[in-house]
């Protein structure tokens, strides 16, 4: 598989504290964040090659998963398909723009292998 980039994702049952943790007594560095409507949903932070994303927590998901951004998530759909994966979310466009497959590993955790298309935010330089 050919990851372009990755991060964890951390959904925190006490953001606030988490970040305060991560960003100001660990000191790991803000790389974005995100929300609506002026309140702050998750922060995405730098950490060393890959990336630490706290959001608020959701009730149906685990704690921590893996993120994987490939180029091309159909591709990979087929290819861990023949090879007998559990499937959580097969692949989809997401409200938020990203093309998503969730799957799980044996043990259970899980995985989101995001392709981001060619007219999304994120593949613009600010």
């Amino acid at each position: 598989m050919n990851v372009l980039s990755s991060r964890v994702l951390y959904r925190c049952g006490d953001f606030d504290a988490q970040r305060r943790f991560y960003e100001h007594t660990l000191g790991l560095a803000v790389a974005r964040e995100y929300g609506a409507e002026g309140v702050v949903l998750g922060v995405v932070l730098f950490l060393g090659g890959g990336f630490l994303e706290l959001t608020r927590a959701s009730v149906r998901s685990p704690p921590i998963s893996l993120w994987l951004q490939v180029p091309d998530v159909a591709a990979e759909e087929r290819r861990l398909g023949a090879e007998g994966v559990r499937v959580v979310k097969p692949a989809e466009l997401m409200p938020w723009g990203l093309v998503e497959y969730w799957l799980q590993d044996p043990e259970g955790n899980e995985l989101h292998l995001v392709e981001v298309p060619e007219d999304h935010p994120l593949r613009r330089r600010t």
